[in-house]
């Protein structure tokens, strides 16, 4: 794109007067920074205009430019050479359409230099494939601010071992819809949303910021696919201001994981998000949900189960794929059925439950003793090819519903014998240094030898050794979560625990987080703080993923027009930038994160977390655009970006509520692992 080049090389000629050291950087973004304004007449090329400033007298720096412009900038910078506000006042002296940019350039060495744009960008995104934004793609990136958990970018550097970060500050609140996502566009009418990113002047790194919107090189516009740049433009009437402002910090960090931490605190200390307010009770939740259990329940087949895979949300209509974890979580909801019947006298909850037991444990393993992961019918048809990540799932699911038949005097030793026959597999998958292969089939071949799944399976072994006290299984433990902190936690290098991506993911993180959780509660003295450690560091990573601010929609999109607050929903990864609820179990472990550190700010953004999941729940008269009361949807789409269909503030077509429903129902019965594992109620 034209005006991002003439952008570009305005900055690398303006960036040799800026390379700065230390906390000298914050000095000379006060003193000299590199600003830009980028003016455009519809139906022309915009013109961008190098800023410097001079000083006003009155605290305040006035910009200035080669060329007489129609607009009055002031700037003003308030803090420490460790903390600075910067305030840009920007006021059209006759009807303007404006894009206005600022860059830090740093004294960090580009090639080493690791970024952060939380919820989008971890390191290099270097996991990523072609067709994702990553370093391999360009050295520069700027990316829109509602793409972010939360609006800020840090970058890092080993050598210093310190990091810069920049965060817009303003209250974000609007958004307005253009009539094209690519090239020089302008916003039909006010928006709030600006840019973040960073690159590479002269082999040093930099950050960039500013307003509205611009992304580049390229935009991520769906799935393993960039599209070309796009730089927006609001209308600024004659003798109309706007106000802008943001924060940079220059922080010590040892490694990345610290400044992980760093920032997050920061992050939350600024914005400090509060529960949403209104919010379903969990007893309203499970009540509505238990509407897809009776819905999707599927008798007619040699597998009972819940459909809840490649559903259309305008219809809901039960789809013939049955499948015991991700995405389906079969097996967990109907252990959550049977519960929840028995406490609430729900017969045909509980008939449901039992029958789909029934049929797994008579036909839902293959010859080899593994539970058939997914299975197709009409015509049936399953998948070969299993996932440590399923049937880990699947065992949990089903050593939770053992558990629960014991207590209530009821037994099953079928379901045992298998349920150890497959955590023995396990023991045989387990690679010499903790970890499990993501993907294999029933003859052991190894299909994907990835390790990014490993946490997954740390559960159910941590479960296995407490319903069978067998100390083989908590060793297994053991193993993989020393290759959880070997390979992923001190390297800050969370992957492809997700099944359809193979990037930067949050529940690579969650799930390690989870683990060492599990562990950490079946353990004590050193190593158990030693577990505590590695899920604190493992929980700033999958924190990360969240929302600590709720990003504005245009009118029209359906998603604000319902009234959704973000915060507290998660990205999902680099590859699949939307928003959902998979949480399981996470504000468990916050909580008890929060027990563990005194820090309340775990507690506290559990029940961010907890008060905001539940806010499209499809109930009678306000369905949030899904055709059947509590199917819980799932592709929130809530920024440029969609998975195939409709984009921001909608949903894809196509939607998995099995997985959605279960997360929910975990969220909603807190303290699950802990009574599992310790007894506790």
């Amino acid at each position: 794109m034209k005006n991002f080049m003439s952008v570009k090389r305005l900055f690398l000629g303006l960036s040799l007067l800026t390379n700065l050291f230390g906390a000298s950087q914050m000095v000379a973004m006060e003193t000299n920074p590199v600003a830009h304004i980028s003016l455009k007449t519809p139906g022309n090329a915009a013109v961008t205009h190098a800023l410097s400033f001079k000083n006003s007298g009155n605290g305040k720096d006035i910009a200035v430019s080669s060329e007489i412009l129609p607009v009055e900038i002031e700037r003003s910078v308030a803090g420490d050479n460790h903390r600075k506000s910067v305030s840009v006042v920007i006021k059209a002296k006759e009807d303007i359409y404006f894009n206005y940019g600022e860059q830090i350039v740093t004294d960090y060495p580009h090639e080493s230099s690791l970024f952060l744009m939380p919820g989008f960008w971890y390191r290099k995104n270097l996991r990523s494939p072609e067709h994702t934004p990553s370093i391999r793609e360009s050295e520069y990136w700027l990316v829109r601010e509602d793409r972010l958990s939360t609006p800020l970018t840090a970058v890092f550097s080993p050598e210093a071992k310190k990091y810069m970060a920049v965060m817009r500050t303003d209250k974000l609140d609007k958004d307005a819809l253009t009539t094209h996502n690519a090239g020089e566009v302008i916003v039909s009418g006010e928006t709030s949303i600006g840019y973040t990113g960073f690159g590479n002047a002269d082999g040093k790194s930099y950050l960039a910021f500013g307003f509205p919107y611009c992304e580049a090189p390229k935009s991520y516009i769906r799935k393993l696919t960039l599209a070309p740049s796009v730089e927006a433009f609001q209308l600024l009437r004659k003798g109309n201001s706007i106000h802008l402002n943001w924060e940079l910090t220059e922080k010590d960090a040892s490694d990345f994981s610290e400044c992980m931490e760093s920032t997050w605190n920061y992050c939350y200390d600024i914005t400090r998000p509060q529960p949403v307010e209104g919010s379903y009770s969990p007893e309203q939740l499970k009540r509505t949900m238990t509407d897809f259990f009776t819905a999707s329940y599927v008798d007619d087949k040699p597998l009972k189960y819940y459909a809840g895979v490649g559903l259309e949300t305008a219809t809901c209509t039960t789809s013939g794929v049955a499948e015991v974890g991700f995405l389906g979580r079969s097996l967990l909801n109907a252990y959550n059925a049977l519960e929840y019947g028995e406490l609430n006298s729900r017969n045909d909850l509980i008939d449901g439950a039992n029958k789909i037991y029934e049929s797994y444990l008579n036909n839902g393993f293959s010859p080899a003793g593994i539970f058939r992961e997914v299975v197709r019918y009409n015509p049936e048809r399953e998948d070969s090819v299993r996932s440590i990540r399923r049937q880990s799932e699947a065992v949990y699911a089903v050593l939770n519903y053992l558990q629960y038949e014991k207590l209530h005097g009821r037994k099953h030793p079928e379901w045992e014998a298998k349920m150890k026959n497959l955590l023995n597999i396990f023991l045989d998958l387990q690679n010499p240094d903790g970890s499990f292969p993501r993907k294999f089939k029933d003859d052991g071949t190894i299909v994907d030898e990835t390790g990014g799944s490993t946490p997954s399976a740390t559960l159910p072994l941590v479960m296995g050794y407490k319903y069978f006290k067998n100390k083989r299984y908590l060793e297994a433990a053991r193993r993989s979560v020393d290759y959880l902190e070997n390979e992923l936690i001190s390297k800050s290098d969370y992957f492809s625990s997700t099944l359809d991506a193979n990037c930067e993911d949050k529940e690579a993180s969650l799930y390690a987080a989870t683990a060492t959780y599990y562990l950490a509660l079946v353990t004590k003295g050193e190593e158990q703080r030693r577990c505590a450690e590695l899920t604190k560091k493992a929980a700033y990573f999958a924190l990360s993923w969240y929302y600590t601010w709720d990003v504005p929609f245009a009118k029209g999109q359906m998603l604000g027009d319902i009234g959704l607050k973000t915060r507290g929903w998660g990205n999902v990864s680099v590859e699949n930038n939307h928003i959902d609820v998979f949480v399981f179990e996470f504000a468990d472990v916050l909580r008890w994160l929060g027990r563990e550190y005194a820090d309340n700010r775990f507690t506290d953004f559990a029940e961010v977390i907890s008060s905001s999941m539940g806010q499209l729940l499809p109930v009678d008269g306000h369905l949030c655009g899904i055709a059947k009361t509590g199917y819980y949807p799932e592709v929130v789409q809530h920024t440029n970006w969609d998975y195939g269909r409709n984009g921001k503030g909608y949903y894809n077509n196509i939607f998995a509520p099995g997985w959605t429903v279960a997360s929910l129902w975990q969220l909603y019965t807190p303290g699950r692992a802990e009574e599992f594992l310790l007894g506790k109620k």
